[in-house]
């Protein structure tokens, strides 16, 4: 759009001046100059210096943004629905859950979610996978993998997978969440049982061999900082339901795995109202 003309409180451009023309065609005015009877001075825009801006972030700064919070929190009412999870999981035939799976990079996350997701399809039940990397495509596209931003990923990723179980669905994450305190800080978003973590243990040389990314290679060149096993830790989990573990020369089938997992949703009655 080319602008005609702004100054102080007037601004007009092309397209208003064709518009108002065609219009004024239409009606039978042609011939009329109506634009001072139907045009009125637009006020004069006012403008921001990045002097301004920083300002106004410094005034919602540190208490008072505190003090917004409080606010805010006060005035948030949780609105109860008529439609409880038990009536979803009723109309489903499941029970809404998340399955946590967490390793090492090229631990074979995603390929025992997609296996664990096809065989429970197979059996009429609704799933979905929420993927440490799909998920940074779109939700979690902000964020780096600096320290805090993967412990934001994961709070994300577990409130996320919270709304899901509350849907009745049985919720398949898999990524890595290096860290215990996070995915202890996800397993405490759930109530009570919705929580399945699966630990995939499979040793460092075996991932790196496989390296499917091609990512070790970076991590071991110095090339990506702060590679989980490599430049920085993985913490296994210590009382998690269940453990897919692999040894080098002994690699258990994604679709074994999956079968495991999927017994021990029987066994607690998950794939039933």
């Amino acid at each position: 759009m080319a602008v005609i003309k702004e100054a102080g409180a007037f601004s007009f451009s092309w397209s208003d001046a064709v518009g108002l023309s065609c219009w004024r065609n239409r009606i039978g005015l042609r011939g009329i100059d109506v634009r001072s009877s139907f045009l009125k001075p637009a006020k004069a825009k006012k403008v921001f210096s990045i002097a301004s801006l920083t300002t106004s972030r410094a005034a919602i700064s540190g208490e008072n943004i505190l003090q917004m919070e409080a606010t805010v929190g006060k005035n948030i009412v949780w609105h109860k629905s008529s439609v409880e999870k038990f009536d979803r999981e009723e109309l489903l035939k499941q029970k809404g859950c998340v399955i946590w799976v967490t390793g090492l990079s090229g631990s074979g996350k995603s390929t025992l979610a997609c296996a664990l997701s096809r065989g429970l399809h197979s059996r009429g039940k609704l799933t979905y996978i929420l993927d440490g990397d799909n998920v940074r495509h779109g939700l979690n596209s902000d964020l780096s993998f600096k320290a805090e931003d993967r412990a934001e990923n994961i709070r994300r990723i577990g409130e996320v997978a919270k709304l899901f179980a509350d849907a009745g669905i049985i919720c398949i994450a898999s990524l890595i969440s290096p860290y215990r305190k996070d995915r202890d800080a996800c397993r405490a978003l759930m109530p009570e049982g919705d929580f399945i973590e699966v630990f995939l243990d499979v040793p460092l040389e075996l991932c790196e061999a496989r390296d499917p990314k091609g990512l070790y290679k970076l991590a071991r060149s110095g090339k990506i900082k702060g590679f989980t096993g490599i430049s920085a830790p993985y913490e296994p989990p210590v009382n998690c339901e269940i453990v897919l573990q692999q040894k080098v020369g002994d690699c258990v089938s994604p679709c074994v795995m999956a079968e495991t997992v999927i017994s021990y949703l029987e066994e607690k009655g998950y794939l039933q109202a």
